[in-house]
């Protein structure tokens, strides 16, 4: 199954715009052209309807459809496919999780719930043990973005909690600079960094996988950096690692500091033939 090539991944991966027309509609016509300039780029697995691909401003059946458009193109081209499907009501969430069973996306992401947040790391576990039970099958993962939803309880504990609560959980995507936090995660379970910035470090410290934005605009880069590291050049991969960073603080200052619009807009003005649209609002 390829489910099971998912929980064995190691490597990068892309978390994908979400393309909409001039009317702000999802253009699914052009997510196969962007799918075969990802796969041709060097990525061989994606991330959709996070906060990249803005899955928090769409519809339930937006991303529903969006899901299973990337489903059979990431099918056609041997791409291996996550999807968020949290940051709505629990509902909502339900149904999206049905929706990932039934269509057998190869790994399922969830953020905490937004509003009545978890305050320990139990009130979380079990939040997600519940969303579990709708998507049996699909390996799950939690998505730890501190600085976007204020949750933040201890995660080496939280994975460990989860492991033996949750028959299918398999691991975290790590969105945050503290790789203090972030290092005794890894002996839980996957661990995906999600911070462009720190790659060359967390590398360094033992992690093996990572979601980074910039995989859409410069994924040579972060190539060279797990490449070099690999062959313990640590010099050439800080060399790598500084042009990323450089060019991450480049786009952020050009595109006015939110992170989603910035890299959206540096994505359109590097690759003009493929023009993925504009952010919704409020981005």
């Amino acid at each position: 199954m390829s489910s099971l090539k998912l929980v064995k991944f190691e490597g990068l991966m892309a978390p994908t715009f979400t393309p909409f027309d001039e009317n702000n509609q999802v253009n699914y016509d052009i997510i196969e052209p962007y799918a075969k300039f990802l796969k041709s780029n060097g990525i061989e697995a994606i991330l959709i309807n996070g906060t990249t691909g803005e899955g928090m401003l769409m519809t339930v059946e937006e991303r529903k459809k969006v899901t299973e458009k990337w489903q059979e193109v990431c099918k056609k081209l041997e791409i291996l496919m996550m999807v968020q499907i949290a940051g709505c009501s629990f509902a909502d969430v339900i149904e999206l999780a049905k929706h990932a069973e039934k269509i057998e996306v190869d790994g399922v992401l969830c953020l905490p719930e937004l509003y009545f947040k978890p305050k320990t790391i139990e009130k979380l576990v079990g939040y997600l043990k519940e969303i579990s039970k709708f998507c049996p099958t699909r390996p799950l993962y939690y998505y730890h973005i501190p600085m976007f939803v204020s949750v933040d309880v201890p995660m080496a504990a939280f994975m460990e909690l989860a492991k033996k609560e949750i028959s299918t959980f398999k691991g975290i995507k790590f969105t945050s600079g503290d790789l203090e936090k972030g290092f005794p995660c890894l002996k839980h379970g996957q661990v995906y960094l999600g911070s462009d910035t720190i790659l060359c470090g967390a590398l360094a410290l033992g992690f093996t996988s990572a979601i980074m934005t910039s995989l859409n605009i410069v994924p040579h880069l972060a190539i060279k950096i797990v490449e070099y590291m690999k062959k313990g050049e640590v010099e050439k991969a800080r060399e790598q690692q500084m042009l990323l960073t450089e060019f991450v603080e480049k786009i952020l200052k050009k595109g006015g500091g939110d992170w989603v619009p910035s890299m959206k807009k540096a994505f359109n003005e590097n690759f003009k033939d493929m023009n993925l649209g504009c952010v919704r609002k409020p981005l």
